[in-house]
């Protein structure tokens, strides 16, 4: 039951019977054969098909949900049993948010350095798509923001705040400035993420809520390609602080606080909704929490 199972949820991943059967390693006539097991199983009808997939039916939704549930306990058993055994060991894939993915290594660092038996798979992929990776069990944890859009049925580490910076050159209009408004940073041609990313729709309304319309006169869905462009003296962009400076500055580039009544995003880690939390995750989540108590900690006095 349980790989056929997995073929439901290959199918849910990839919308086609050829893909989902070469993710699982099958032919197509095995795979289907197998689809067709499951709905006998059942007694009810799991896809609307034809010559192609369609869709998944009512009850095959249903039986979805269940499959995400039961498969993943089962892989969650199975890596307990294995750690019970051997130690930690295995393989974790990460999706991040673009803004996010430079601290991704605050978190994999440490966490290897306890358990030098685990490898990693990081992704760069939107907020939308990290949830529905999550939900499909196409990776095992998340770097996203916590508090703008709904998450869903996740665990959740809180990491650290998003304060934004505008990062433009230092012989620009704006360039001698110890800090700068949401107004005044609208008023400036930008190169900005692209629409889909949570931190562009961030960063709009931020915008709109000082008076102006978000017009870049660039866009990527690559933080590198703003940065690039950053970097030659005739772009500016807005981008987090712990990323700006990660990234490194040049001397003909500057990084100016944004300041006004905008509240600082959240970026955290989530991982799926699971009791007990599988042996991999929670030394994620643990590491997550360590990360967290140095970067959430006040500044010291001078």
């Amino acid at each position: 039951m349980i790989d056929k199972l997995e073929f439901l949820l290959a199918l849910a991943r990839e919308k086609h019977f050829g893909r989902a059967a070469k993710t699982c390693n099958i032919t197509q006539p095995t795979f289907s054969a197998g689809i067709k097991q499951l709905e006998d199983t059942l007694g009810v009808l799991l896809i609307q098909r034809g010559a192609r997939f369609h869709s998944f039916t009512p009850e095959g939704e249903r039986v979805l949900e269940w499959a995400r549930r039961i498969v993943g306990d089962s892989r969650a058993m199975r890596e307990e049993i294995r750690a019970l055994k051997k130690g930690l060991t295995g393989h974790i894939r990460i999706a991040a948010v673009p803004t996010a993915l430079a601290m991704v290594a605050s978190l994999t660092t440490p966490y290897r350095a306890r358990h030098p038996n685990v490898s990693f798979t990081i992704l760069s992929r939107t907020s939308i798509e990290i949830l529905a990776l999550l939900e499909n069990l196409e990776i095992d944890a998340g770097v996203t923001y916590l508090d703008n859009e709904p998450l869903g049925r996740v665990q959740t580490v809180p990491l650290y705040q998003e304060h934004y910076m505008l990062l433009t050159a230092a012989d620009s209009p704006l360039g001698d400035r110890k800090e700068v408004t949401w107004a005044e940073v609208g008023g400036i041609p930008l190169c900005l993420l692209v629409p889909d990313m949570q931190n562009r729709r961030i960063i709009d309304r931020y915008l709109r809520q000082a008076g102006c319309e978000p017009a870049p006169t660039l866009e990527s869905d690559s933080m590198i390609v703003l940065f690039a462009h950053v970097r030659t003296g005739r772009w500016a962009s807005v981008m987090p602080e712990k990323l700006a400076h990660t990234l490194g500055l040049t001397q003909t580039v500057r990084a100016i606080p944004i300041v006004g009544g905008a509240q600082h995003p959240m970026i955290g880690l989530v991982v799926p909704h699971r009791e007990p939390m599988t042996p991999l995750n929670a030394a994620l989540a643990l590491e997550a929490k360590r990360l967290a108590a140095a970067l959430l900690q006040p500044a010291p006095t001078p």
